[in-house]
């Protein structure tokens, strides 16, 4: 008979972190999450150099978990990158119907943590780039006239989407969200016998 090994302090301070952050905020003191942790306050400071060096590895480890989300959505859609951009909607919109649902994870860290300078920063950062890389790659293959700038819209309307889920959750915002990336997704795509859009202001 085998029994699994417990998780050593620098693992139990992780995973309380990542649960206790999100559900009370970065700001969740260090007594909570020491207890919480069953570790004694030598450990925050031996694995991690204090709170700010944690809740940094925290919003890197959850980033890896998200980014793995987002692509593994993108793949059980297939191949068309206009369905594989509108699952990810979908995925958010059922992400915010979730019981238990408080947010976006980056974007309530990047608010409440008023240090410019703190690690947690570089790597919401770094998160954001990356989505938007996969999204910008989508709409390449779509060949949307503005990949870039349509992976810009596309993004704003998940932070939109994660927000209004958290705080206005009666309003529906997965519909509406989803009519908005349709709008997104196929204002930019170049139909076959359609004239080119004028750059200038259009005749009175």
């Amino acid at each position: 008979m085998t029994t699994s090994a417990k998780p050593g302090p620098r693992e139990r301070l992780l995973l309380t972190a990542q649960e206790l952050t999100y559900a009370q905020g970065v700001g969740v003191g260090v007594d909570a999450l020491l207890k919480g942790a069953g570790v004694a306050r030598r450990s925050l400071y031996e694995h991690f150099g204090g709170k700010d060096g944690l809740i940094a590895e925290v919003l890197r480890r959850s980033t890896a978990e998200d980014l793995a989300a987002y692509r593994a959505t993108m793949d059980a859609a297939g191949t068309d990158p206009r369905a594989r951009l509108l699952a990810v909607v979908e995925r958010l919109g059922g992400v915010a119907a979730e019981p238990g649902f408080h947010g976006c994870r980056y974007l309530a860290a990047d608010l409440a943590l008023t240090d410019p300078e703190h690690p947690g920063h570089e790597v919401t950062r770094a998160y954001r780039r990356s989505v938007h890389g996969l999204f910008a790659d989508e709409f390449t293959a779509l060949g949307h006239t503005r990949p870039r700038f349509a992976a810009d819209q596309l993004l704003l309307l998940a932070d939109g989407l994660l927000a209004v889920g958290a705080t206005r959750p009666e309003s529906e915002p997965a519909a509406a969200a989803r009519d908005l990336a349709e709008h997104i997704i196929d204002s930019g795509l170049v139909r076959e016998g359609a004239a080119p859009r004028a750059s200038g202001p259009a005749a009175p």
